[in-house]
């Protein structure tokens, strides 16, 4: 037991370690896929497989892990892994499916397998401090506000999701049309430029405030470490390709701030 909470605060400290590198490198040198691919980068592979393999570990490994938590069979445990795993099996699972069918094979971009990777060694991470705060650390009998923070956390959580969920599906969409890239228009798009990324954003935070733990938050602030410089990377690219087509009172990820 000694041994695995060693383990289990070695990991953790190492999720608050490399956020700040990586918010500093990409504020310079974005990851090359999507908007951003440029060729250097090795071998790549198609989106749709890259997504479903580097985001895969959020669902087998903690699926493998709850089960051995001291809490694994508290409902309360078991309702409050509930919407990581939602999130991450539209993620792994659903999201590539509807991006497969939007690809044009001929002039789509591959995905470098060297992001992938990383991505992938990252979910392994932060899969397993989830998993194992949620199904064994967590003091349910101690913690008067669980159900508090749980609810107003996953009204929050579930809004966020929504966003981000809607955010893909216009971004998708664009893609089925087969004409490149074109601004994307509606909703939260007129606030900002990556409502994706805001939605995802909060969720996480939303997350922290339900698990009410330094994992949670962890979790949340690594989130704004890469998807804010990337946001503002996007925002940039829209302004720079769209000119003066492109809205000028839109902010990059953050309504009305940034």
């Amino acid at each position: 037991m000694a041994t695995d909470y060693t383990c289990f605060s070695y990991c953790l400290l190492t999720l608050y370690l490399i956020g700040p590198p990586t918010f500093i490198s990409l504020r310079f040198l974005q990851a090359p896929y999507g908007k951003h691919h440029r060729s250097g980068w090795g071998p790549t592979i198609s989106p749709p497989l890259a997504w479903f393999l580097m985001e895969s570990p959020t669902l087998w490994l903690t699926l493998f892990l709850f089960p051995f938590g001291l809490q694994s069979s508290n409902p309360k445990s078991l309702i409050l892994i509930s919407p990581f795993l939602i999130h991450y099996f539209n993620r792994t699972c659903i999201y590539p499916l509807r991006l497969m069918k939007s690809l044009n094979r001929k002039t789509a971009s591959g995905f470098p397998l060297s992001i992938a990777s990383m991505a992938f060694g990252f979910n392994l991470l932060n899969a397993y401090l989830q998993a194992r705060w949620v199904s064994n650390y967590k003091d349910y009998e101690g913690d008067r506000w669980f159900w508090w923070r749980f609810f107003i956390g996953l009204v929050v959580f579930l809004g966020g999701m929504a966003v981000n969920i809607w955010s893909d599906r216009v971004l998708v969409g664009l893609k089925k049309k087969g004409k490149g890239y074109q601004v994307p228009r509606g909703g939260w798009f007129e606030l900002v430029s990556c409502p994706n990324y805001f939605g995802e954003i909060v969720e996480w935070f939303s997350w922290a405030i339900m698990t009410w733990s330094w994992t949670g938050l962890g979790f949340a602030l690594y989130t704004c470490a890469n998807l804010v410089p990337r946001a503002r990377a996007n925002h940039r690219w829209y302004l720079e390709k769209f000119g003066e087509d492109y809205p000028k009172k839109r902010k990059a990820v953050i309504p009305f701030l940034y």
